[in-house]
């Protein structure tokens, strides 16, 4: 493990930042938050919250990399959002388990609902920063505020997660055991 993080490290030190909507060091944040929070124990559903806010930075990169080299097609935002937040799909295939149950009116998993939640405060929050820099003339009302407003988010969401009856992740996994 620490060699794949010393090697992703070394490879994103050598590509070129840019700034866009999901900024290299919004996502540094959401990836050593999760990393953090597994360490510590914390809820799967709360790792959920951010890791669906990881997957969203993902495809605000996709959509980024598609406009840069003039690939327009229709619905592309959405359709690129909806790929990159269901890849997180693949966490099932490994030792997850798919623990569906009830919660509130959807028969879902704990987790995935945590991963979907995560994704939309992360971009509703992306979206709130947009309309605040356009009522302030274009521009930031301080620095960092476009990582600030969405990871605020996503950590305020964690919290109601971690506190609220939203997500039944520790006993779907007590299942498991």
């Amino acid at each position: 493990m620490p060699f794949i993080a010393v090697f992703a490290s070394v490879l994103l030190a050598s590509f070129k930042a840019a700034a866009n909507p999901a900024c290299a060091v919004c996502t540094v944040a959401v990836g050593a938050s999760l990393m953090i929070a597994r360490r510590l124990g914390i809820d799967d559903c709360v790792v959920g919250v951010w890791s669906g806010a990881m997957m969203a930075i993902i495809g605000y990169w996709m959509i980024r990399f598609c406009e840069k080299r003039g690939w327009r097609f229709p619905l592309r935002g959405p359709i690129l959002m909806a790929l990159s937040v269901a890849s997180i799909g693949f966490v099932y295939t490994g030792e997850m388990p798919y623990a569906p149950a009830i919660i509130g009116f959807l028969y879902i998993d704990s987790f995935l609902l945590a991963n979907i939640i995560g994704a939309g405060v992360f971009i509703a929050g992306m979206r709130f920063y947009e309309g605040m820099k356009a009522r302030n003339g274009g521009h930031a009302h301080f620095p960092f505020e476009k990582v600030l407003v969405p990871v605020a988010a996503v950590a305020l969401m964690s919290l109601a997660v971690h506190h609220g009856a939203l997500c039944r992740c520790h006993e779907a996994m007590e299942l498991f055991k």
